[in-house]
């Protein structure tokens, strides 16, 4: 046994300083980071559908799917697509994680899980291949039946696409260049019980899988939506009443509910801003929220927000701020 493995593992609770041990370009404009505890300890471990905060020296926290191999714990691995335009987060990466580079991370949290199921159908569109590719694995090591369908915009911009012609005529890689679209409407339109979708991509994709799914049996699809780094979400403009500060905001069409609060100086939590890791929810005490994100259970009603991606159904908004 080597002193490096005679090290406890990280717990969950604390954040991890990292190094990168290794870099490499998967795809046009896709890197990806291989990562290692900077005190040489296991890393925790880690479930198909993780992801973590990566934190990096400029103070941006962005938030990145676990790609790499679960059962390997001396290591992770997260993709990064570099945005156009970028708030920072992707553009910083591609500049400065280099070899030898450090960062901070948190502890790998779960929102897209791979729950048994007879067999799985895997729709990916873009760098929502990232979430997707250990499920692919823990599959095929389970035995269980699957096929992937993986979208992008030509075959030079389709990260990892050659680990997965390994697995043969299982995958259907779909560069829309040559190709056209994934046929959603082909692939899911028949029903089958005992089958779990899961569907990780742009907004797009995401929709077309949700109305392909309509008939389905309750509980088969699992979505987790890929929100390009600095792109707001789109709609109608609409006010914020912070009921505890008395301020009243303008949140106009393009600029997010985040956004116009931290302008008009209204203090809030947040963090990965791309409604994934739930720091910015906020209890909505009138009107209803249009909900935009991929944390909160949205089966049931709820009084909550989260601001840096949702917007409103209603002309006004008040908020608990």
């Amino acid at each position: 046994m080597s002193v490096d493995q005679a090290l406890p593992p990280v717990t969950t609770e604390e954040r991890l300083d990292v190094t990168v041990a290794a870099r490499a370009e998967v795809a046009t404009g896709v890197v990806a980071l291989t990562l290692v505890a900077a005190d040489g300890r296991d890393l925790p471990p880690w479930r198909p559908g993780a992801h973590v905060d990566v934190t990096l020296p400029t103070g941006t926290t962005r938030q990145y799917s676990l790609c790499g191999d679960p059962a390997d714990r001396s290591r992770w691995r997260v993709a990064v697509l570099l945005e156009q335009p970028s708030r920072g987060g992707s553009a910083w990466l591609h500049d400065h994680a280099v070899e030898g580079a450090s960062l901070t991370v948190g502890a790998p949290r779960n929102l897209f899980a791979l729950d048994p199921a007879e067999r799985y159908v895997f729709v990916a569109g873009g760098v929502g291949i990232t979430p997707i590719l250990p499920m692919v694995v823990e599959a095929e090591r389970s035995g269980t039946p699957w096929t992937l369908w993986y979208g992008g915009r030509s075959a030079s911009t389709m990260a990892f696409a050659d680990d997965l012609r390994a697995f043969g005529d299982r995958v259907h890689l779909v560069p829309s260049d040559t190709g056209g679209r994934v046929p959603i409407a082909d692939v899911l339109g028949t029903p089958t019980a005992g089958t779990a979708v899961y569907c990780c991509g742009p907004e797009s994709m995401v929709e077309a899988v949700e109305n392909a799914c309509a008939a389905w049996e309750p509980g088969s699809l699992h979505v987790e939506r890929f929100i390009a780094d600095g792109v707001p979400p789109e709609g109608a403009a609409f006010d914020v009443h912070c009921a505890v500060s008395g301020v009243d905001v303008r949140v106009e069409d393009g600029v997010t509910v985040l956004d116009a609060l931290l302008e008009a100086g209204v203090e809030a939590d947040y963090s990965c801003t791309q409604g994934f890791c739930g720091t910015c929810e906020t209890r909505v005490l009138e009107g209803v929220p249009d909900h935009r994100d991929d944390y909160l259970d949205h089966s049931e009603p709820v009084d909550t927000m989260m601001i840096c991606v949702s917007r409103s159904r209603c002309p006004r908004l008040v908020l608990d701020l």
